[in-house]
């Protein structure tokens, strides 16, 4: 009897005493991007933004570096900043965790053609990914798993036109051709999951090149009782996961981007879930557990 009672109680005790990633706490952290107003690469928010991200980062990780790059944009060069934090330095087996933590300069996909010049506030495209990454860095602080974290928010992601590659993805371009030595067992990228209707069906590029890495992805999210996560295809993505994959890092891309206020001033954050933060951060949080 002594003895069947322990093994029920074992898992039970293991499980409460692991600090799991909040939801709510995940939304304050959106919230508290956005009230930097839009992050565009050259604006004072963006400047903002990034002081803080490094700052809340260091509280948490073991290092924090950045890496600052300047790009021409338009008719003057702008600096662009990749924050990353690392976790259990000493570990030789390590992961990459990416979101861009950038916004669109201007809200072309605006159903009102005067909104089309402004520069979104990016709840959901920029800040969501982010807000996850924050929070499961906190669980990471507390509870160190296996295996060594790297957390890597990517700037310039958002800065491209629309049917052209210029402009896309330039702080993860940069970052996968400064590597080195670096070599991460995988990376999961994670953009636009705030949304409060959340959908995520698996990105046809990151299967193309990693369809294992794909499954690991989602049975986890499967495990973790994550339902957002669905079994079918969405439309390829050109995101920050292409030019890792190109480097030569096994990545895949978590996304819904069948979101409704995409490129739009309406990305704000009353259309984002803490539930869906939630559903993709228990999913990580299973992945590296």
């Amino acid at each position: 009897m002594w003895v069947a009672v322990c093994v029920l109680v074992i898992p039970a005790m293991s499980g409460c005493g692991r600090t799991r990633f909040d939801e709510e706490r995940a939304f304050a952290l959106l919230e508290a991007q956005c009230e930097f107003g839009p992050r565009a690469p050259g604006t004072d928010g963006h400047e903002r933004a990034a002081e803080w991200l490094s700052s809340t980062l260091s509280e948490l990780a073991d290092e924090v570096a950045v890496q600052h790059f300047v790009v021409q944009s338009s008719d003057r060069e702008v600096t662009l900043t990749n924050i990353i934090a690392s976790f259990g330095k000493d570990r030789r087996e390590r992961v990459l965790l990416g979101a861009h933590w950038d916004t669109r300069a201007v809200a072309e996909r605006d159903p009102v053609a005067a909104n089309r010049g402004t520069p979104i506030l990016g709840a959901n495209d920029g800040a969501s990914g982010v807000a996850v990454l924050l929070e499961t860095a906190r669980v990471i602080s507390t509870d160190p798993p296996d295996v060594g974290v790297d957390i890597v928010l990517f700037d310039g992601e958002d800065g491209g036109d629309e049917g052209g590659m210029p402009g896309w993805c330039l702080g993860s371009t940069y970052f996968a051709a400064h590597m080195g030595d670096y070599c991460p067992e995988y990376a999961v990228v994670v953009d636009m999951v705030g949304d409060g209707d959340l959908a995520i069906p698996r990105e046809p590029n990151s299967w193309g090149a990693n369809p294992d890495l794909v499954e690991r992805v989602w049975a986890a999210a499967r495990r973790a009782g994550s339902e957002s996560f669905e079994d079918g295809f969405g439309q390829a993505m050109y995101d920050d996961h292409v030019p890792l994959i190109l480097a030569g890092v096994p990545a895949v891309l978590v996304i819904d981007a069948s979101y409704e206020f995409w490129h739009t001033i309406g990305d704000t954050p009353d259309k984002c879930s803490a539930k869906s933060l939630g559903e993709v951060g228990r999913a990580l949080e299973e992945l590296l557990y």
